[in-house]
């Protein structure tokens, strides 16, 4: 059975989790930041704004494909050894996309870029969770997540900012010295957690075979699909809904502003109501937002109802992952950082068949139609999330 450690916070530890928040913006910054980089990413290489866009696939995938295999292999490990080793491969990586001749050996670069994300995040995410004190689980859980919340507000606007004034290759060079700070700073402050106990691979596998992690993972795909299709495609959506997407730039600062402060409060609701209860209530309220604003877009309206109906679906879209991530460790906490990455792996397949199945509704029937298949899809994952008769392993969520 693995370790869960439960230590009181000390200002070493505060600098710790402060090293996975920074750990997880440089993550998110590189995830994003290539839609504020495309064009020149495009032109500077020779291919099309399409062609290059397929940088954001190979990052996504690779994320989604490598975070479970990487967590089998890696979980027997100290997690400062991996939290370091995989922050110092994407430092690596990040550098060598700043001097990348072409689009292969971009793409290349970041697949690479891609593994190590993947390695850094499920170990952040197992770490805090296994580290946290009595009750403060989905505190610990939220600061990792703040850092992805934070980077789409802070680090995709400030890389995009730096490319223009320094060229595309810059931001490369900004999120390698990003990461590079954490990596300091884990290095030096993060306590000595062990890796997993020996097992058979069967036994670290064991999460696949369970119903409870395996519906978590569905309905946080469902929740990646319907949340993020509706973040991606907000442009066409106020166009659709106001005439005009010159509100825009205020609408996606509320969501990461909004977004910040909602990752915490998932945190403070897993601690408070138990992984069960918060995951019902805000997958519940975030399908009743999203169906709002979706009536909001079919009949118009102002600026600022559109507004304030964003606002309040932020505030459930993410404060999701906390409790998400807590039920899916204790669904298997013999192998949780395995358990982690599968839920992790499900968010980023969430997040490229986003992309797609937007597109497709976008051509198809209109901007009107993605919040609320949306809607439809968090309606789903609801469901998924909440049996009528709980399994074995969710017995001690509360």
């Amino acid at each position: 059975m693995s370790r869960i450690v439960r230590r009181k916070p000390t200002p070493r530890r505060s600098l710790w989790l402060a090293a996975l928040f920074i750990a997880t913006l440089a993550l998110g910054t590189d995830e994003f930041v290539i839609a504020g980089v495309l064009n020149a990413v495009a032109a500077d290489l020779g291919v099309t704004a399409g062609t290059a866009g397929q940088l954001v696939t190979a990052f996504a995938l690779t994320f989604a494909i490598g975070a479970p295999a990487l967590a089998v292999w890696l979980d027997r490990y100290p997690r400062r050894l991996v939290m370091c080793g995989g922050l110092t491969v994407f430092v690596l990586a990040n550098i060598g996309c700043a001097f990348a001749p072409d689009l292969a050996s971009l793409l290349i670069l970041r697949i690479v870029a891609g593994l190590s994300a993947a390695a850094v995040s499920t170990t952040a995410f197992a770490a805090a969770a296994e580290s946290a004190p009595d009750g403060k689980q989905g505190a610990y859980l939220s600061l990792v997540t703040a850092g992805l919340t934070v980077a789409l507000f802070t680090g995709v606007p400030v890389g995009t900012w730096v490319a223009g004034a320094w060229g595309w290759r810059s931001t490369f060079v900004l999120i390698a010295a990003v990461a590079a700070l954490a990596e300091i700073v884990a290095l030096a402050t993060m306590p000595g957690l062990p890796g997993s106990e020996p097992m058979v691979l069967s036994a670290r596998l064991a999460p696949l075979r369970r119903p409870a992690v395996l519906r978590m993972v569905v309905a946080i795909f469902l929740c990646g699909t319907g949340g993020l299709m509706f973040y991606t495609y907000l442009g066409p959506i106020s166009v659709h809904a106001l005439g005009t997407d010159a509100h825009l730039p205020v609408v996606l600062l509320v969501v990461g502003l909004v977004g910040v402060m909602a990752a915490l409060l998932g945190g403070r609701l897993t601690d408070s109501y138990g992984p069960r209860r918060a995951r019902l209530a805000i997958l519940g309220g975030h399908a009743l937002a999203l169906a709002l604003v979706a009536i909001v877009v079919v009949v118009g309206s102002s600026p600022w109802v559109f507004l304030a109906g964003v606002a309040v679906w932020s505030v459930f879209a993410w404060a999701l992952n906390p409790p998400m991530q807590a039920s899916t460790i204790a669904a298997a906490p013999e192998a949780a950082m395995t358990a982690v990455s599968l839920n992790i792996s499900g968010l980023y397949l969430g997040t490229a068949a986003a992309g797609a199945a937007g597109g497709l509704l976008l051509d198809r029937l209109g901007a009107a139609a993605i919040p609320i298949v949306g809607a439809v899809a968090l309606a789903g994952a609801w469901l998924i999330a909440a049996p009528s008769v709980r399994a074995r392993a969710e017995a001690g969520e509360g």
